[in-house]
C-alpha cells in the first residue's frame, strides 16, 4: 500500500494507483503516468510510452537529462474508441443474450427492442449469455464497451465463481487504448426538453427508462464514478442523482460540489428510495431497479410518484 498513490481519474480515496518507474533515474515517470486496479469501475492507465509521445520526449534515455520525469508539465492523453463496426457486430445475438432475456420477461419483446435501440445493448460472447453496454458520447465516439454476466431469470450480476465484468477494448487487444468513460447513455442527451437523471448501474438506467419516461436516464457504472470531468456535458441542464442507498451520503455531497463547480447547472438527490427503505435494505445496498421491478411498470408509469 505504500507504493500506491489516488488515481487522478476516480479520485479512489483507497490508494489504488500504481506509478511507473523510471530505471536510469529512480524517480517516478510523472504523476500522472500509472494504471489504476479498479479496472471495472475506473480503468485508468497511462503509460510512459503515450506520455513521452505526446509531451515529445525522446526515447533514448541518455539524451534525457537526469530527474527530468519531474520537471515534465502535464500531458494530456487523447481517448481512445472504439470502431464503430465492431460495436455493430454485437448489435445481435439476443436470444443468447440473459440480460435482454430479463428484460423480455419485465415489458415484453416489444418495449425491449426500443431498449435496445435506445441504449445500443450488444452481446458478447466472452462468457456465454454476457451483455455489452456501450458508452457513446454525444458526438458519436464510441469511447468503450463494458461486457458484464446476469442471470437470466433473475436480472442479478453473476459474480460466482468470479465476478464476471471486463472490457471489449480488453478482449479484443486493442493496443495502447487509452480508457476515457463518459456517460452511459449519453447520446441521448441530443433530447433538450427532458430533465437528466442519473444512476450507478447501466442495468438500472435501462429500466428506469420505462418506468419514469420524463427523464433521460444515465449511469455512471459505480459509486466513485460520479465525476465533474464526467458531467461537464451536463452544463446548463436540471440533473437528479439517484444513488443505491449505500451511496446516498456520498452522493448528496457530490451533488452540492458538482453544483458549486458547474454554474448555472443544479444537481439534487432523490430521496424517493430512502422514504421506502428499511435498515436490511440498506445494508444490501438496493437501488432503484430492485424497488421499481416489484410493481407492475404500466401502473407506475400513469402514477409517476418521483
Amino acid at each position: 500500500m505504500n507504493s500506491r498513490h489516488i488515481c487522478p481519474e476516480c479520485k479512489n480515496r483507497d490508494r489504488s494507483f500504481a506509478l511507473y518507474i523510471d530505471t536510469v533515474t529512480g524517480q517516478i515517470v510523472y504523476s500522472t503516468v500509472g494504471r489504476c486496479n479498479h479496472e471495472s469501475g475506473c480503468g485508468y492507465h497511462c503509460t510512459p510510452k503515450q506520455y513521452f509521445q505526446v509531451s515529445n520526449i525522446s526515447f533514448d534515455t541518455e539524451k534525457r537529462p537526469r530527474h527530468q520525469s519531474r520537471k515534465l508539465p502535464a500531458a494530456k492523453i487523447e481517448a481512445s474508441y472504439i470502431m464503430p463496426e465492431v460495436a455493430a457486430s454485437t448489435l445481435a445475438g439476443y436470444r443468447s443474450n440473459n440480460f435482454v432475456s430479463f428484460l423480455i420477461g419485465l415489458f415484453g419483446k416489444e418495449i425491449t427492442s426500443q431498449l435496445i435501440s435506445d441504449y445500443f445493448i450488444g452481446t458478447s460472447k466472452h462468457w456465454s449469455g454476457s451483455t455489452i453496454f456501450w458508452q457513446i458520447d454525444t458526438k458519436g465516439n464510441i469511447r468503450a464497451g463494458k461486457i458484464m454476466l446476469y442471470n437470466a431469470t433473475t436480472g442479478k450480476r453473476v459474480k460466482e465463481p468470479f465476478n464476471c465484468i471486463t472490457w471489449v477494448h480488453k478482449v479484443i487487444k486493442q493496443p495502447d487504448f487509452n480508457l476515457k468513460q463518459c456517460l452511459f447513455g449519453e447520446h441521448l442527451l441530443i433530447d433538450k426538453s427532458k430533465p437528466v437523471a442519473i444512476v450507478e448501474s447501466e442495468k438500472t438506467a435501462i429500466i428506469a427508462s420505462v418506468y419514469l419516461p420524463r427523464f433521460i436516464w444515465l449511469a455512471v457504472g459505480s459509486l466513485n464514478n460520479l465525476s465533474v470531468e464526467r458531467c461537464r456535458i451536463l452544463v446548463g441542464r436540471k440533473v437528479v442523482l439517484f444513488p443505491d442507498l449505500n451511496g446516498f451520503d456520498k452522493w448528496k455531497q457530490k451533488a452540492k460540489e458538482l453544483s458549486d463547480r458547474m454554474p448555472g447547472t443544479r444537481f439534487e438527490v432523490s430521496e424517493v428510495l430512502s422514504q421506502y427503505a428499511n435498515e436490511a435494505d440498506r445494508i444490501s445496498g438496493l437501488d432503484l431497479a430492485d424497488y421499481l421491478i416489484k410493481v407492475d411498470w404500466k401502473q407506475f408509469r400513469n402514477k409517476d410518484p418521483v
